[in-house]
């Protein structure tokens, strides 16, 4: 009974993001950084798509984006990131664009 209590709270509270990352060299947990390119993206919704390299299509919002200037990437733009599990996938964050 306790087992089903347990397994109901934690459906219940949703599951937690799971993000992929690594171990540095001081035992400390830091995001392990992807490369990729911007398949398109559009400035009046925020939204699109990095194509991570040698692999699929990662979701990215605006507010990924790091930086003070305003907030967009261009198509083929090379960009640095890490990677959460979202509701719907795989979801950029940190975004940094390269060039």
């Amino acid at each position: 009974m306790k087992a089903l209590l347990f397994l109901f709270v934690l459906v219940a509270s949703g599951l937690p993001n799971i993000s992929y990352s690594q171990n540095d060299s001081q035992n400390s947990q830091q995001s392990v950084r992807i490369q990729g390119t911007v398949k398109w993206f559009n400035d009046q919704k925020g939204y699109g798509f990095i194509t991570r390299d040698g692999g699929n299509d990662i979701f990215v919002h605006y507010t990924a984006i790091q930086g003070n200037a305003y907030k967009s990437l261009f198509e083929g733009q090379t960009v640095e990131f890490s990677v959460v599990l979202g509701p719907k996938g795989e979801v950029a964050t940190n975004v940094v664009p390269l060039n």
